[in-house]
């Protein structure tokens, strides 16, 4: 397990970054170590399970994500915590399959299904969105809490959830940008919290993220 350091809110926080074969694995962890937490990168399902805070990553396919998930029967896991109001933080595809299903190149795959809506290619003339943007964030959210308005944080992909009014229809607090149309940058739900951008990636401010996330575990 790694040594923590100390920063406000999420101190010593005892946090797993799912290993199930992809994803921004490493950057999380250091990204969540500077933000103070004591962080493990594991496929153990029971320290997943158990662990104050579970962080799903993903890069590549939705199909891909979802069959390393599946193998390492993760699933479950991970909608047992979300039942139970412990935390998960869904990161880039990690967020995307948290969405009832994924279509891309015209073959429909099945998520998780925690989050109402799928996840289809952009309606935009230039793919992948790459590289730094705004968001729109509700009022009330926990993950934004504290900063600007014009804060930026940095995207790489070209596939999204554009049904936001749905979303938010379900109780979420869904949090938007722009690329060729709307789309959800994240999401927040009971215990579920979700960002198609890379706060790990994005300097300052999705450190700040990150720290008002572990503030809340």
């Amino acid at each position: 397990m790694s040594e923590s350091t100390t920063a406000p809110g999420g101190a010593g926080r005892r946090i797993v970054v799912l290993d199930y074969g992809s994803g921004n694995l490493r950057s999380a962890e250091r990204a969540l170590e500077h933000a103070g937490a004591d962080v493990t990168v594991t496929d153990d399902l029971a320290a997943a399970a158990e662990a104050e805070g579970l962080v799903v990553p993903g890069v590549g396919a939705f199909a891909a994500c979802m069959a390393g998930i599946e193998a390492l029967g993760a699933g479950p896991v991970i909608a047992e915590r979300v039942a139970a109001g412990r935390p998960v933080l869904g990161i880039c595809v990690g967020m995307q399959v948290l969405f009832e299903h994924g279509d891309e190149h015209g073959v429909v795959t099945k998520g998780l299904g925690l989050l109402p809506g799928g996840v289809t290619k952009l309606p935009a003339r230039r793919l992948p969105h790459m590289g730094w943007n705004t968001v729109q964030a509700p009022a009330g959210s926990v993950l934004f809490a504290g900063l600007p308005a014009d804060a930026r944080f940095y995207f790489v992909h070209s596939y999204g959830v554009t049904d936001t009014a749905g979303l938010a229809a379900s109780g979420a607090r869904v949090t938007t940008a722009e690329h060729g149309a709307d789309f959800v940058a994240a999401v927040e739900r009971g215990s579920l919290s979700a960002a198609q951008f890379h706060p790990e990636k994005s300097a300052g401010t999705g450190a700040a993220l990150l720290r008002n996330w572990l503030a809340t575990l």
